[in-house]
């Protein structure tokens, strides 16, 4: 098996992996657990060159269980630790716990308590990224906008409070819940950010990571107490960008911008499900940011093309957007749709209210978004200044290509 397929088998698996061993054997043996999740990939890794099993899943499934269980066996040898083990393991019906209805569960648990609201946000974010779905530090650095340093500490300060306090390994009810499910709509949203804007240097689109965070999403609408209004958002939300996936590379692998993005290859039965979801998320007032951004996102499916662009309603959305949650990308977007209806003095308004350090790893974002404004007003030399700028900054080879074509487009 290529490591590219057993990097897919990773990130897909992982998440369940990691979930069913933690009920087996607890939260206090998380290190251990991921060691061995991480040793079985390994394995994997090396077993597989010459032939890969019948059945992956199972063969990866079964080797992380053993791969625990030997472990713990050589602490009690040596330490005497763990006296609880054997009995906790005789009272579990272990080979239930791996059907498809107990592994949702789990991972339902399993994100819950990566969210646990005595966490530190950022850190029970970054721990999420990790465990439920495989991210390294690197990737959760660009996610989450930060360097990979302060990732690692975040997880070791995460792994070290959930590994010292006593917490239940379940999914909250009652006034407990809508505090803690806000956090894990959050964990994945960032998972298909990472995603549908891949900071990654030859990968512009991961679609593994795309259908990764709908399918945890998924499990929140199967759940009664967590199919709520904000869940179903955040799904439709995500249809309607999964359904553009396609059209954002051309045939040449060309970066295309929403304007050029040929809308005869975007996904309808996406939409179409994005539509479906959005009128169950809108049944009562209850409003989200989700909500917002699917109705932003809805605003340009609907246009017939680019030109056609309702720019004043998209406009209107993200002002209630930015109310609700104020950020510094919703500064630079307003500033981009101002600049769409050629409204040169608004759009200079935002741009004037942002820090581009702000926006860390996508500041280079900021800085093409001003160039635009030059060009748009007839300044061409601190256009192209603004362009040099974001090519220093960008990371991504397609992006900085795109960036590349639209200087030369200046020029």
């Amino acid at each position: 098996m290529n490591s590219k397929n057993l990097d897919h088998l990773f990130r897909h698996h992982h998440g369940k992996m990691v979930s069913v061993l933690i009920r087996i054997f607890g939260l206090s043996n998380l290190e251990i657990i991921e060691d061995a999740v991480q040793d079985t990939f390994l394995k994997a890794s090396i077993n597989w060159r010459k032939k890969q099993p019948d059945n992956p899943e199972a063969w990866l499934t079964k080797a992380a269980k053993n791969r625990v269980l030997d472990i713990f066996r050589k602490i009690q040898a040596e330490k005497k630790h763990l006296p609880e083990l054997k009995s906790g393991l005789e009272s579990i019906a272990v080979n239930e716990l791996f059907l498809d209805a107990e592994i949702e569960d789990a991972q339902l648990r399993m994100i819950f308590t990566a969210c646990h609201p005595k966490l530190n946000p950022k850190d029970r974010i970054s721990f999420a990224l990790r465990t439920i779905s495989g991210f390294s530090s690197k990737e959760i650095a660009s996610a989450l906008l930060t360097k990979e340093e302060t990732i690692k500490k975040r997880l070791f300060r995460a792994r070290k409070f959930i590994q010292e306090s006593d917490l239940a390994f379940k999914i909250p009810q009652g006034q407990e819940l809508p505090h803690r499910i806000e956090s894990v709509l959050e964990v994945i949203y960032l998972i298909f950010n990472e995603g549908f804007h891949s900071n990654k240097k030859e990968v512009l689109i991961q679609k593994e990571l795309c259908g990764e965070a709908m399918r945890l999403c998924k499990y929140l609408l199967k759940n009664k107490h967590t199919n709520i209004p904000a869940s179903y958002a955040l799904f439709a939300l995500m249809c309607f960008h999964a359904a553009r996936l396609d059209a954002k590379i051309n045939t040449e692998n060309e970066l295309m911008d929403l304007k050029n993005q040929d809308r005869n290859k975007w996904s309808f039965p996406l939409i179409q499900l994005g539509n479906t979801m959005m009128n169950k998320a809108v049944e009562n007032n209850e409003f989200s940011t989700y909500h917002y951004e699917a109705a932003i996102i809805a605003e340009h499916i609907k246009a017939p093309n680019f030109e056609q662009t309702n720019w004043k309603k998209i406009l209107t959305w993200y002002q209630c957007l930015h109310k609700l949650q104020p950020t510094v990308s919703h500064l630079l977007i307003m500033g981009v749709v101002c600049l769409q209806s050629k409204n040169y003095i608004k759009a200079n308004y935002y741009f004037e209210q942002i820090n581009p350090e702000d926006l860390e790893q996508r500041s280079y974002l900021f800085y093409s978004a001003k160039a635009d404004y030059f060009a748009a007003t007839n300044n061409k030399k601190e256009a192209i200044i603004q362009l040099d700028i974001a090519l220093e900054k960008v990371t991504n080879r397609l992006e900085k290509e795109f960036l590349e074509k639209k200087k030369l487009a200046i020029n």
